[in-house]
């Protein structure tokens, strides 16, 4: 059987595989070279595990966090724009070290008159630009002066050296606070509130034509940073994009404002009779018991009519909210309230909506039921809210995210009327923010650091909870097939993804670094994600290691290391080369077809065949029995070789069956009419599966996908030898467009003819 095994050996190689190819690679490289397989272990990128934080990407048996407990009374007033506080810390100190001092955020000192944050970027003179543009350019009025004004930092009646350094205040503590101990000390503070439609910050007030306010008030107060054993102290100043990075604990609010104003916010209302009218407390009972529409508290009418009133008496709202991470607030007169019961396990969740009249009919419509789609997606593929409410309030040009409370845009016009564009907007950005509660309220990512790590997530999530929306009330979709998801969907990244690399940064980069922080932390992370799900690892595999992430660091502070290793931990999935290519780099997806070749079948010594058997020692073809191929394009083609089958073809193939099978065993084996080498290719830099279409004579299709591992020993090209009952008359790479490919023209064989101007031109008369 010795000159089979040489025959085997000969055809092996003679079909194309990859074996020589890598065989000639090694000896161009003999000068010796870096790794820099792409499928190489990911140990240079991330962090080395330890007793905080696991290979496995769990907890560590020594993981710690700090907590920090708030008491405040706040005073709104409505006339001058301003918030007076008195705030109360308690910061235990859980971590293994002795703390010298602490560290508090002032992030509204971003909006200090003479704040750096307003000189961080460079430009100069723009060749056209909008009338608004130009305004606010060169013709700026006097600057806002904002930011908090601290008028003591006490503890026991003592004051405390302090020393502010633009959006961080470090507190000098008579002694180190130990390991184990808290301790607890005041602020009183006060700063003028921003108009968040005119300098689009991202808490503020609007003024209505009736000149009435509403106010969306966060970052209100100076709230602790984030001591851990990745940082240390949180220090990186708040110069706009990057958000925040907090430790959890509980808050006891107190917050003063007019009468007439409706208010809600983080935690729940202690004293709820005492500032709802009676009638407001009969329907508010028949929310909590309707599962399935909303109630309204407030109605429209008597929101228009508290408007007209204007009170100067105030009153206050008692909230109260355990292990949260922050705490905002909303409050107006001129507000509408409706709230729905959301069941779960543990409890019944309040989705709640409030808006303006300018909101209507829109938010009356959609807001809530889109708060319950959110609660109900996000908890399937994470964890049960574990919070008492979901709000979601109107702000124009809003869209932003804290503890139980969010604010969002999307705005009917005058008369009532809307766009798609404005309701799915609006209906997106809801999901958008309520989905934050989950990533980071609760999976407590370092915003400052990693914007993609509650951006991306959440958009990802985002784009779940949007199509199973879309199939839960198809009436908002009407004339669309599914829910038109913004981001998410392959084939919306193409275009960033292929973009001038000079303004295109990793997603691993801190959000004051991105040029596009939209496409780098939403868009692309989500898109991987989502390939990583649907074409990677599969559903089930994806879904069991998302749930498992999202469970073993709620309420505690993850890290990008942490989500990469849990995902293949719980996954069995080897992922390195999928983060490093999506996520450390800005490399695109490029995987076209570079060559088809149909093969024949014959025991005639060719050329290539005696070239190749001189490489393993074999000089003399007549000394082994073989079978070669040829292509068209080989000097020994003949045209009668077309149709032979091989048996006939190859008495050396048929006469090896005959006497190393029985007649039983033959009948088994299925002999291919066509022998094909498919050559793949990739430009682009990832790795990715190739998915390939082959459509046969007869009109049948068949999908294959190829794991990326093909790349692994080849990162340039990989030939696939293909034995089929029928003829091949059309390859397509990625049919279904789904692995954010950036150029589609080579993913075809026969090459698809490119259209004309004009035959573009027609195409899309024809679609009009």
């Amino acid at each position: 059987m010795i000159r089979y095994s040489y025959m085997l050996l000969a055809a092996f190689l003679l079909l194309g595989t990859s074996a020589f190819a890598q065989e000639e690679q090694t000896e161009e490289r003999a000068m010796g070279h870096e790794n820099t397989n792409r499928f190489r272990q990911l140990y240079n990128e991330m962090s080395t595990p330890n007793q905080y934080r696991t290979a496995s990407g769990a907890p560590g048996h020594a993981y710690y966090q700090n907590n920090a407990d708030y008491k405040m009374q706040i005073e709104l007033n409505d006339d001058t724009h301003i918030i007076n506080g008195f705030e109360t810390i308690t910061y235990t100190n859980n971590s293994p070290d002795d703390l010298e001092y602490l560290w508090v955020q002032l992030d509204q000192n971003v909006r200090e008159k003479d704040s750096p944050a307003k000189e961080k970027n460079g430009g100069g003179v723009g060749a056209v630009s909008q009338p608004g543009s130009f305004v606010g350019s060169y013709m700026k009025s006097e600057p806002f002066d904002g930011g908090f004004k601290i008028e003591e930092v006490k503890s026991n009646g003592r004051s405390l050296n302090h020393t502010i350094n633009w959006t961080m205040m470090r507190i000098d503590m008579p002694q180190p606070l130990k390991a184990g101990e808290s301790y607890t000390f005041s602020i009183k503070w006060n700063y003028l509130i921003p108009e968040h439609t005119v300098d689009r910050a991202r808490s503020g007030y609007e003024t209505y034509k009736d000149g009435n306010k509403g106010y969306i008030i966060a970052q209100f107060f100076p709230r602790m940073a984030v001591y851990n054993d990745v940082e240390g102290w949180q220090n990186y100043q708040f110069w706009g994009n990057g958000e925040f990075a907090l430790p959890f604990g509980d808050y006891e609010v107190d917050i003063t404002v007019p009468k007439d104003h409706l208010l809600d916010g983080t935690g729940e209302i202690v004293n709820l009779k005492d500032v709802y009218s009676k009638e407001e407390m009969k329907r508010w009972e028949q929310a909590k018991k309707s599962y399935d529409k909303p109630v309204i508290i407030r109605t429209q009418a008597e929101a228009e009519k508290m408007a007209a009133g204007k009170m100067k008496a105030t009153q206050t709202w008692k909230l109260r909210a355990k292990n949260v991470r922050d705490f905002a607030f909303t409050s107006s007169r001129r507000y509408i309230m409706d709230a729905q019961a959301v069941k779960f396990p543990e409890r019944d969740v309040m989705a709640i909506s409030i808006y303006p009249p300018e909101g209507n009919p829109l938010w009356e419509e959609y807001s809530t039921k889109a708060i319950v789609q959110t609660l109900d997606t996000y908890s399937k593929y994470t964890f049960n809210y574990p919070y008492p409410k979901a709000i979601s309030v109107h702000a124009k040009g809003q869209g932003m995210e804290y503890p139980m409370i969010c604010w969002n845009y999307g705005r009917p016009n005058e008369d009532g009327t809307y766009s798609d564009r404005t309701k799915f907007g609006m209906i997106s950005v809801i999901i958008h923010e309520v989905g934050h509660n989950y990533f980071p309220m609760i999976v407590n990512s370092d915003e400052r650091q990693w914007g993609w790590m509650d951006e991306g997530l959440d958009t990802f999530m985002q784009y779940l909870t949007e199509q199973e929306f879309g199939q839960n009330y198809p009436e908002a979709i009407k004339g669309n097939d599914a829910y038109p998801s913004r981001r998410g969907a392959p084939s919306k990244i193409v275009g960033y993804m292929k973009g001038n690399q000079e303004y295109i940064a990793p997603i691993m980069s801190n959000p004051e670094n991105a040029f596009n922080l939209g496409a780098n932390a939403y868009g692309k992370p989500a898109t991987a994600l989502n390939i990583l799900r649907e074409t990677v690892m599969g559903h089930d595999l994806f879904d069991h290691a998302f749930k498992t992430y999202a469970q073993r660091w709620m309420f505690k502070h993850p890290t990008p290391e942490d989500f990469f290793r849990t995902m293949e931990d719980a996954s069995a999935v080897d992922l390195d080369w999928f983060w490093r290519g999506w996520f450390y780099s800005t490399e695109a997806v490029d995987i076209g077809l570079k060559d088809v070749k149909q093969y024949y079948v014959t025991d005639k010594v060719t050329e290539a065949g005696k070239a190749l058997l001189a490489r393993y020692g074999i000089t003399d073809p007549s000394q082994i029995q073989a079978i070669y191929v040829v292509d068209e394009d080989s000097p020994e083609f003949t045209e009668d070789m077309r149709g032979k089958d091989m048996l006939e073809a190859s008495p050396t193939l048929k006469e090896y069956l005959m006497d190393n099978f029985t007649p039983e065993e033959r009948a088994k084996i299925k002999t291919p009419k066509f022998l094909y080498k498919v050559v793949f290719e990739k430009p682009g830099g990832i790795p990715m599966p190739i998915i390939v279409e082959y459509e046969y004579a007869d009109g049948s299709k068949k999908k294959v996908t190829y794991p990326a591992q093909v790349w692994r020993k080849n990162d340039a090209e990989v030939s696939k030898a293909i034995a089929s009952d029928k003829e091949i008359v059309k390859i397509t790479v990625d049919p279904d467009l789904e692995t954010a490919d950036i150029d589609t023209d080579n993913n075809s064989w026969p090459k698809a003819k490119k259209l004309g101007k004009f035959d573009k031109f027609k195409n899309n008369a024809k679609g009009n």
